[in-house]
């Protein structure tokens, strides 16, 4: 049997005392109960030792069943990485990717107790490539427990993994540094390891740090104190866990109820039903609804069971209230004395999780609680350089990187801080063409910003502006690649239109360049700022009643989706001009796609930048088989069916 530190597998570390010896299964559960829950993860560099360490944690606790022994030995002889010594990992990487490659990839949970302490853990990877994955398993957790290999020390993942733990709000660390049968359980270097992450971690902000020196492999500090560590003093690494305290009670913060239903089974009952994240509240409570700024108070708290006279923290339940308010789902009921922040404009902590980096200006879906929104990232303010903490500048976040952003909103939202409250103050940005989630947030504060500003009424409108004109004011939206033939297309409209004595005026791609976008370039972020700004001058001129003709290679779906939705859906009409490129490269009427070929011209769209093809153009025009003027009579014939001319 495997040795753990100084003796065999104690007996001491039974999860609860066994129900047939106890005669009484229902104390062993009331026992159970009574424990508090501690959620932790664990994180660090590849090949640091998370999976062993939990599964020698599950191993000394006694959790094992015996058919789970017999697969783990058998498993270890074949596949494993410990010369036929039981392979703890393999407890708890199920993936065969992960058994395969010998890594974790996914988070992987575990339940384990002891005769203290529940507790809930998150095996989170060590590779780069997955630090969004390990972000996830750090939200919900109330402690970190960071793996540095002693042979190796302290590692750029390292502090990427201290970074986000803690902008996740997570104040308890414990530095494990592991694998110390691997330099001779050398205090001189656990000393040198742990003087390192500490001046790292003040910097960072982190205050309670644990510093254990564990081997997960022989389970040396890990159940039980070591002998052969005899310089440390201080707790096993499970001691520390089933006595550290989390504190900050998430009961004991202000009352938080985002809604996530509107229950009216019938016209005589109209509750709001959702899970209490925060906070207490009880019968006869004043409440109020945000962002509505409406006051009431609680008549009755409903559950499946029956009603109750108070609720608390993780209950899900339904609240009636005192008034008829107008609540819908997202809206928060909240302590009146305690109100959470409302604002459309915030800052916030970002760490990026998407394959395709975040472009400030672009329009994704936010869900902060149980609210959606429209918002965009509207500026980067830094990138942070995890290895020194610096404040980097930056235009676009790419995978696995942090930023601090200003973000804004179609609408106000209801929040905390997130160092005040996780479950009101986090986010998460969700792509809207693949419906990916992309990003995860950590709100700092609202931002104080044209609160002061208002829609100006006006007397005459787009509908007065357009009705003098004699037409209906639209924006006709053509996108194709460079040489399709959209702008001499765009341009013959305009002829046209104006013969017919429509009011109009043509935005073109090149032209605008010379003057309201002459300060941007042509990478991804330049070119969604660049459809940004032209779709909100179109936005305007179709206040002014015109009939606007935009002439963009607009290469991304997103922001041809965000122009379409700036308009009414009557105003919007999306004109692909679909040219094979090899059409555009022979005609190439100003030598860009030479240039680029060449490398002389970089980012140019279909040749090393990407074009999207549109899914929902209301017209597409065969720019290789049609001449300008057939492609001008298909166009005007939908325009003329449509009622815009």
């Amino acid at each position: 049997m495997s040795q753990t530190g100084d003796e065999t597998r104690p007996s001491v570390r039974h999860a609860a005392p066994n129900a047939e010896r106890q005669g009484d299964a229902g104390a062993v559960f009331a026992q159970e109960g009574e424990k508090g829950l501690l959620k932790f993860l664990t994180c660090g560099s590849v090949d640091d030792g998370k999976s062993t360490l939990i599964g020698r944690l599950l191993y000394d606790c006694q959790l094992i069943m015996e058919d789970q022994l017999a697969t783990l030995e058998s498993d270890s002889r074949k596949i494993g990485t410990t010369g036929g010594d039981l392979d703890m990992a393999l407890l708890v990487d199920g993936l065969q990717a992960e058994r395969e490659q010998g890594i974790t990839i996914d988070v992987a949970y575990r339940y384990f107790t002891s005769p203290q302490r529940k507790f809930i853990v998150a095996d989170t990877p060590g590779h780069e490539q997955y630090t969004r994955n390990m972000a996830t398993g750090a939200s919900a957790c109330d402690l970190a427990v960071i793996l540095v290999d002693a042979r190796k020390g302290v590692l750029t993942q390292t502090r990427r993994h201290s970074c986000i733990v803690h902008l996740l709000g997570i104040r308890h660390v414990v530095l494990a540094v592991n694998k110390m049968d691997q330099v001779d359980y050398a205090k001189e270097r656990f000393e040198a390891i742990r003087e390192e992450y500490l001046g790292f971690a003040e910097a960072l902000g982190i205050a309670e740090i644990t510093c254990i020196p564990v081997s997960a492999l022989h389970g040396d500090n890990v159940a039980n104190v070591s002998h052969k560590m005899d310089w440390y003093h201080g707790p096993s690494l499970l001691a520390h866990l089933e006595t550290v305290e989390v504190g900050d009670a998430i009961v004991d913060k202000a009352l938080r109820f985002p809604v996530q239903w509107v229950n009216r089974p019938n016209h005589e009952f109209r509750g709001y039903a959702g899970t209490i994240v925060s906070g207490r509240v009880k019968v006869g409570d004043e409440i109020i609804v945000v962002p509505s700024g409406r006051l009431s108070r609680v008549a009755r708290i409903v559950t499946y069971d029956g009603e109750l006279e108070s609720a608390a923290a993780g209950d899900a339940v339904t609240l009636v209230l005192a008034d008829e308010i107008d609540i819908s789902r997202g809206d928060v009921i909240a302590s009146r004395e305690a109100r959470p922040e409302i604002a459309d404009q915030v800052a916030a902590n970002v760490v990026w999780m998407g394959d395709e980096a975040m472009h400030p200006g672009r329009p994704y879906l936010i869900k902060c609680g149980t609210r959606w929104v429209s918002g965009t990232v509207s500026s980067l303010k830094h990138k942070l350089n995890v290895d020194n903490l610096d404040h980097m500048a930056g235009r676009d976040l790419e995978l696995n990187e942090v930023g601090f952003c200003n973000l804004s909103f179609d609408r106000p939202i209801a929040f905390d801080p997130y160092k005040e409250n996780r479950a009101t103050g986090g986010f998460i940005i969700v792509d809207r063409i693949s419906n990916a989630t992309v990003g995860a947030g950590m709100l700092e504060f609202g931002l104080r910003r044209a609160t002061n500003i208002h829609w100006q009424a006006l007397d005459i409108n787009k509908g007065t502006r357009a009705a003098q004109k004699g037409q209906r004011a639209s924006c006709i939206w053509f996108t194709g690649l460079s040489g399709s033939g959209k702008s001499t297309i765009a341009n013959l409209l305009e002829k046209r239109l104006h013969d017919a004595g429509k009011h109009t005026y043509i935005l073109d791609g090149d032209n605008v360049r010379h003057g309201l976008n002459r300060d941007l370039g042509f990478t991804d972020t330049d070119r969604v700022e660049n459809i940004r700004r032209i779709t909100e001058v179109a936005r305007l001129m179709v206040d002014a009643g015109l009939i606007v003709v935009v002439s963009f290679i607009s290469p991304f779906r997103a922001e041809r989706r965000m122009a379409r939705e700036l308009f009414d859906e009557s105003e919007f009409l999306e004109v692909f001009v679909d040219t094979p490129i090899e059409v555009c490269e022979a005609r190439d009427p100003k030598g860009l796609y030479k240039k680029a070929r060449q490398g002389e011209l970089k980012n140019f769209t279909g040749v090393d930048s990407d074009y999207e093809l549109p899914e929902n153009a209301e017209v597409v025009l065969k720019g290789g088989e049609n001449t300008p003027e057939q492609s001008i009579e298909l166009l005007l014939e939908k325009l003329r069916a449509d009622g815009t001319i």
